[in-house]
């Protein structure tokens, strides 16, 4: 059996050159190789192609190669949590391609697997699809996207034996598994290197035949940003917001999968006991989400999607991004809920593109709105300026088209029965007159009798 090489992050970083492609493990900075990217910020290595989930957080990781101006592009799914990214593009001299976070994930899967792309049915009619190859494929929609392959992969493992094989901690496999095997030059920032054996045959996550190089280097809380503590995921929370989560979930029957977004959804992972009987999905990588740990942070606990540390229940499991997205796109994910922006008559989604800010964070919100069984909006009735979002055809760049299932707003719930958008339910407090004011696009009122009598 091979031994792989040890060598320091500084060497690693001295085997990538100007002009090439770098895939960099982690979401958010969880399993993030941290020492390698911080090494490569030490050399004068220019122009590079970075393929990650995000650029990183200011003064991280990525960030300081944007910092140095040593990259030309970014590929990734959301880079607006770094202002230093919004900027550089704004100038001129960063190219950003985003990706849905789904996509990007199996996008570098095709590519460690030597096929040229893959059809999805994700961001088809929508502005991230613009110019590519769109098929009718099974009678849906979809959307070609080539394979990602880099030059250099930089991931983070948490052990790795002699021979390269690697293993990960809770939800630190994200794009780090996929990325292992897509480059053509691989090197493996772990936190502790075993001998071959140590590591037990079905607890190896990645091959040792795709590792070429091992840097072993500690990763410490100063590292981890706003994951380094579960005091960073504070919620907004008044009667109208919670008001929302617990209709939402009356919606959610024992035995379902469901993914919660940001937002009023996080709120209904609060109501959720076990009584329930429902399993939180995270996009991340995790099935069995729990709630927040009283104390610790992510050196401790495994993460959500906003990056906010959980516990872990009986049952759960950990997996990629990859695989997480191919549990959404193949439909095994039966209730999404999410927050919105604008829904329209059509059932059409606009979520990620806020009005006045760059199109720069796209996540994982088309997988989800195109690929869950129901999708459940949850948001307020108008804009603070009384606009309806409720609205008879979105303005704004569309999430996904006619997958909506149900909107939960402050004032009112909607279903669309038959293709046609249906008042069903007024909220606590809200009247049937502010509900006609405040919406935007045509309705069809099937209110039981006394909800529906006037005042």
């Amino acid at each position: 059996m091979k031994t792989v090489p040890v060598i320091t992050a500084p060497e690693a970083a001295a085997l990538v050159k100007s002009g090439q492609t770098l895939l960099v493990g982690g979401f958010g900075m969880t399993g993030n190789p941290v020492h390698l990217v911080h090494a490569l910020a030490e050399t004068d290595v220019q122009d590079l192609t970075y393929v990650a989930n995000n650029v990183s957080e200011p003064g991280l990781s990525g960030g300081r190669l944007l910092r140095n101006r040593q990259l030309k592009k970014a590929v990734g799914s959301y880079f607006t949590s770094n202002p230093e990214a919004v900027k550089a593009n704004q100038e001129g001299w960063l190219d950003v391609q985003l990706l849905p976070q789904g996509t990007l994930a199996e996008a570098i899967r095709a590519g460690g697997a030597g096929l040229g792309g893959f059809f999805t049915p994700t961001a088809a009619g929508t502005l991230i699809a613009d110019g590519a190859d769109t098929r009718t494929l099974n009678g849906q929609e979809m959307v070609f996207v080539p394979a990602i392959r880099g030059d250099v992969a930089f991931v983070r493992a948490w052990r790795a034996d002699t021979a390269g094989n690697l293993q990960y901690r809770l939800t630190e496999q994200n794009f780090n598994r996929a990325m292992a095997t897509a480059a053509d030059l691989v090197i493996a920032e772990v936190e502790e290197i075993v001998e071959v054996g140590q590591i037990p045959p079905e607890q190896v996550h990645t091959p040792g035949l795709y590792v070429d190089y091992l840097v072993q280097a500690h990763l410490s809380p100063e590292f981890l940003g706003s994951s380094a503590n579960v005091k960073g995921g504070a919620k907004k929370v008044d009667e109208a917001r919670m008001q929302m989560a617990r209709r939402a979930l009356r919606e959610l029957k024992p035995g379902d999968v469901v993914n919660l977004g940001i937002g009023v959804p996080t709120l209904v992972a609060d109501l959720i006991t076990p009584g329930h009987g429902v399993t939180l999905h995270t996009e991340n990588g995790m099935l069995g989400v729990g709630p927040a740990p009283e104390d610790g942070g992510a050196m401790d606990y495994p993460v959500n999607a906003g990056k906010i540390p959980v516990t872990a229940l009986p049952g759960a499991s950990y997996f990629d991004s990859a695989d997480s997205f191919a549990m959404i796109r193949g439909r095994h994910v039966d209730v999404a809920i999410m927050g919105g922006l604008q829904v329209d008559a059509h059932g059409n989604l606009a979520n990620w593109a806020v009005p006045g800010k760059p199109l720069l964070g796209v996540g994982g919100a088309m997988d989800l709105a195109s690929g869950a069984r129901k999708l459940i909006i949850t948001m307020s009735h108008t804009d603070p300026d009384g606009s309806p979002k409720i609205v008879p055809e979105c303005t704004l760049p569309l999430t996904t088209r006619g997958a909506v299932d149900m909107v939960i707003t402050d004032k009112a719930v909607f279903e669309f029965v038959a293709g046609q958008l249906t008042l069903t339910e007024l909220m606590p407090g809200a009247t049937l007159d502010e509900v006609r004011a405040g919406t935007g696009a045509a309705f069809v009122e099937a209110l039981p009798a006394a909800a529906a009598a006037p005042a």
